[in-house]
C-alpha cells in the first residue's frame, strides 16, 4: 500500500505534460514580426534558439498574394531575431514581372506600420497590415488543377506529387 503513492508520484513526474506547441505565426509575432509573413500551408518548422535559425517546411512550393505575388519554396530558411528575418532563402517576390529573391525582412518600428523587404536591388516598404493574417498559398496553376478544395485537398495533392 505504501508503494502506491510513490508509484503515482513517479508516474506524474516522469510523464511530460504536453503543452500545445506554438505555431510559426505565433513564433513570428513573439519576435516582433507579423504572423502572416508565412502562409497557412506551413507543414512544420524548426527554430533553434541558440543560433536563430528558422526552417519552415511547406506542403509544396506555392504562391501567395500580399500587395503583389510571393513565391515560397517547399523549404524557407532564415535567421530570426527580434524584428528581423535575415539571410532568407526560399522566398521570392514579383516586381514588374521579374521574380527577385527576398534576402531580409525587417520591422524596425512597429508603431510606424511599415515592414521592409530587401530584394537585392532595392529595399521595398510595405504596410504591416498586409501581413496580419497568414494567406492561402496555392501551387502554380492551382485553378487549373482543381485546388479549390482547401488546405486538406492541398495536403493530399502535395503527397501525390511526392510519391
Amino acid at each position: 500500500m505504501a508503494l502506491i503513492p510513490l508509484f503515482t508520484f513517479l508516474i506524474l513526474t516522469l510523464i511530460p505534460f504536453a503543452a500545445p506547441s506554438p505555431s510559426i505565426h505565433d513564433l513570428l509575432r513573439s519576435h516582433g514580426l507579423p504572423g502572416g509573413l508565412f502562409p497557412k500551408s506551413v507543414e512544420s518548422f524548426v527554430f533553434d534558439n541558440q543560433t536563430g535559425l528558422l526552417e519552415a517546411q511547406l506542403y509544396c512550393p506555392c504562391y501567395a498574394k500580399y500587395d503583389g505575388m510571393a513565391f515560397f519554396d517547399q523549404m524557407v530558411r532564415g535567421n530570426l531575431s527580434h524584428g528581423e528575418l535575415r539571410g532568407v532563402v526560399g522566398l521570392s517576390q514579383e516586381e514588374l514581372f521579374v521574380w527577385l529573391p527576398v534576402k531580409e525582412i525587417t520591422v524596425s518600428d512597429p508603431a510606424s506600420g511599415v515592414i521592409y523587404f530587401d530584394i537585392g536591388l532595392a529595399r521595398k516598404q510595405m504596410s504591416l497590415s498586409l501581413f496580419e493574417d497568414p494567406p492561402d498559398c496555392r501551387p502554380k496553376g492551382a485553378a487549373l488543377l482543381g485546388y479549390g478544395e482547401g488546405l486538406q485537398g492541398r495536403k493530399e495533392r502535395a503527397s501525390q506529387y511526392q510519391r
